[in-house]
């Protein structure tokens, strides 16, 4: 009760705690789906265990199917300036994170990646749709809050300076991964540089500080549980993608951990 009264404003709904609940199972689902195997199909890990061909007419290119999974989720939160004009501070900072967050991730996969993969259009779908959904969700949640008062420990500040550091993190880091391969190249090359050096994975350790950044400018329950439901998934595909490397590079350096450095 101390957590929601004096950081994390108490739910405005019994909807919205409902989801909240379901977000965080399902994004622990998905969690120990990635350490067990059951890898979402839209990286180098889906085509290990697929082998039927006929899978080949349904998937989308990496490009294509990146701009459908992000692009949603940054129209709605473009459209929530106009859906609900005229709100308090805290709402407009966090839709704009939101759409700040999805509209750097459309200008990557248009400027920035290089891809030699595929993304199923079933998983694309999925994974398109829940963005859009906790996305939503989010807004939503933050307009139905408005008439309940701040919380009495305001972390929203410290959330802005936890967004911009996670962005800009994640950013640098996912540049470092771009430059790695020539036009043309499609092999996979152990990462250098940055955290590179430390964790294989330092992408995921600043979008996870994005999303708590998210989460302490929100202030909101249904914002903390997809912040945590990142925190989890994440670590997971962290914990596969050392395994991955491990498994295809004898040279790959022991002392780099998965996530957090010299943690995990």
């Amino acid at each position: 009760m101390w957590l929601l009264s004096g950081i994390y404003q108490s739910p405005p709904s019994i909807w919205i705690t409902g989801m909240s609940v379901v977000t965080l199972i399902s994004m622990a689902n998905l969690c120990y789906g990635e350490i067990t195997g059951k890898h979402l199909k839209y990286s180098k890990f889906w085509n290990q265990s697929t082998t039927n061909s006929n899978l080949t007419n349904n998937k989308f290119s990496s490009r294509s199917g990146m701009l459908f999974i992000y692009t949603p989720s940054f129209l709605a939160g473009l459209a929530s300036f106009w859906l609900f004009p005229h709100q308090n501070l805290r709402f407009l900072l966090l839709v704009s994170a939101l759409t700040i967050h999805y509209f750097k991730r459309i200008l990557e996969v248009i400027f920035i990646h290089k891809y030699s993969g595929s993304v199923m259009v079933d998983s694309g779908i999925v994974i398109s749709l829940s963005y859009l959904i906790s996305t939503s969700i989010m807004i939503y949640s933050q307009y139905l809050s408005q008439g309940l008062g701040e919380p009495s420990i305001d972390l929203k500040y410290l959330g802005i300076f936890l967004f911009l550091l996670g962005i800009s993190g994640n950013f640098y880091h996912h540049y470092l991964l771009s430059k790695m391969r020539k036009d043309g190249e499609r092999e996979y090359k152990i990462p250098k540089g940055g955290l590179f050096d430390f964790v294989v994975c330092p992408h995921y350790l600043f979008e996870i500080l994005g999303f708590v950044g998210i989460s302490f400018i929100s202030q909101n329950l249904y914002a903390l549980s997809c912040a945590i439901g990142v925190v989890l998934y994440l670590t997971g595909r962290s914990y596969v993608t050392r395994k991955w490397y491990l498994s295809k590079f004898e040279d790959f350096p022991k002392h780099v951990k998965a996530i957090y450095p010299y943690l995990f």
